[in-house]
């Protein structure tokens, strides 16, 4: 109980900057399914995105192949989510997760058997996952996920937790970030190194295989993520660690990120040690 309790303050605190920066949600595309707890929106003839309620607009994306379909997240608390998707189709169901927080790995995980994560971020399976009881298995990077004619790429992108992970789909030209490049709010709990090394790979792969937009962990319709917005978070993360940029006091700041850096549309929340 004592950890339930704790995961639900943390997850308040991680949300709160989040929701003082997003706008309304105005997703397009076809409305597939809505109750009080998420509303699935059809990105195009095989991919959706649901959208939850309780932590600004927390997202998950379903990707139908022809023998199986992946979803990517679980939200925070959705009932049923298995039924859900099982309305949107009728392929078996593997579920992946972008990082372990509990607005990506809430109590709607408790209805899959299985669960793929980064294996980095094992670390907070106590903290933001104390009662799964299904099995925990492990993603690698570079590891091609085949639905049946759709192939996704699982590419680690550490810095806003260590097993941060995106997943990309070449043919299509989007991939699914989670938080890792914050979607104009990066909550960044690794350092400035890691968000460079991570910024720079992912810029290379877009810029090798057309990926047009990244789909963010809290989709509003118009916040998409793009190489520009990845290269000018890695121009920051470069300007930071030279001492050509500083930030600027942030003493409400959540989970300790008591510094900002506003700057190219971006809100990089941080401390001290992301610097070193």
């Amino acid at each position: 109980m004592k950890k339930l309790i704790l995961s639900t303050i943390i997850l308040i605190v991680i949300g709160l900057p989040i929701i003082a920066q997003m706008p309304s949600v105005e997703i397009g595309g076809k409305e597939v399914f809505k109750n009080d707890d998420v509303v699935f929106h059809q990105i195009d003839d095989h991919t959706w995105v649901g959208s939850g309620h309780i932590m600004a607009s927390e997202s998950m994306y379903l990707l139908e192949g022809s023998n199986k379909a992946l979803l990517i997240d679980a939200g925070t608390k959705i009932k049923d989510l298995d039924k859900i998707v099982a309305t949107i189709t009728k392929k078996p169901v593997m579920l992946v997760a972008t990082h372990v927080h509990p607005d990506h790995v809430g109590e709607s995980i408790n209805v899959f058997p299985e669960l793929y994560i980064n294996p980095a971020d094992t670390v907070n399976i106590p903290q933001f996952m104390p009662n799964y009881k299904g099995t925990v298995k492990y993603l690698k990077d570079g590891q091609m996920i085949d639905l049946g004619g759709r192939t996704i790429e699982v590419v680690f992108t550490p810095a806003h937790t260590p097993g941060s992970t995106s997943f990309i789909d070449k043919a299509a030209g989007y991939g699914f970030s989670g938080d890792s490049f914050g979607s104009g709010n990066l909550l960044l709990t690794g350092n400035f190194s890691t968000l460079l090394e991570t910024c720079k790979k992912m810029s290379a792969i877009m810029e090798k295989y057309g990926i047009k937009i990244l789909y963010p962990g809290h989709y509003f319709g118009k916040n998409v993520e793009t190489k520009q917005r990845v290269d000018d978070e890695a121009t920051i993360c470069r300007d930071v660690l030279s001492g050509k940029l500083k930030g600027t006091p942030n003493p409400n700041g959540m989970l300790g990120l008591d510094q900002i850096i506003n700057l190219y549309g971006v809100r990089i929340n941080y401390n001290e040690k992301a610097i070193k």
